[in-house]
């Protein structure tokens, strides 16, 4: 069932590799089918390498198994709990990715330094407290922190990045990568100026209604 989806996810999981954002079995992506309510995610600790698309498991928003061979990832009710309190979301991100992280080690959101920031997420890259693995605790903190942000960095943790779609939701968390590292740079220079939130907010705007070639 949900082939097609399952194709997408897993297509998206092997992006995390492939951008370094995690290693070997970490990180994680989700895809829910908006028909069936539906979510489609990663395996637990199972090689990206050795993936298959038929491996990727069906799960109800309670974590019913309702297709899949293999167990799902242990971050699977930190996802569930996103999608029944955010109907807009279609598509969950968890990486361990290390520039991103460091921040998140330190508690530390990611201000906007860049207007690569100001045009992706529209603000500072919030964080969020501790929370602990295993329920949705970090569910609940992701929900209570995000905001309007794509993306959020989870104190002592990692990345979590939300989408309409799945790849919506790897490409925030590519981004939130991409720009930790420039910021992570400039801090070992100097420190930079954050831009005007005036400015972040006609950036954002443009970016959001510009870029692309549209429908």
């Amino acid at each position: 069932m949900l082939a097609a989806l399952k194709e997408r996810v897993y297509k998206m999981n092997l992006m995390l590799p492939k951008n370094n954002l995690v290693t070997m079995t970490s990180g994680n992506v989700s895809g829910r089918d908006i028909k069936t309510g539906y979510v489609v995610i990663k395996p637990s600790g199972v090689l990206y390498e050795e993936m298959k698309p038929e491996d990727m498991v069906v799960v109800d928003l309670n974590g019913n198994i309702i297709e899949g061979k293999l167990r799902p990832s242990v971050d699977t009710p930190t996802h569930l709990y996103v999608y029944r309190h955010r109907q807009d979301v279609n598509g969950i991100v968890h990486t361990h990715s290390p520039y991103a992280t460091s921040f998140a080690a330190l508690g530390k959101s990611i201000p906007v330094y860049l207007t690569a920031i100001a045009d992706e997420f529209g603000g500072p890259i919030p964080v969020g407290p501790y929370a602990q693995i295993g329920g949705e605790e970090i569910g609940k903190a992701i929900v209570e922190h995000i905001g309007d942000s794509p993306a959020i960095l989870m104190k002592h943790h990692g990345v979590f990045a939300i989408g309409k779609t799945p790849e919506s939701a790897v490409k925030a968390a590519v981004m939130v990568e991409d720009v930790a590292q420039t910021v992570y740079l400039a801090l070992t220079l100097g420190q930079p100026e954050e831009l005007p939130p005036a400015e972040v907010k006609r950036a954002h705007e443009r970016y959001m209604t510009a870029y692309g070639q549209g429908a």
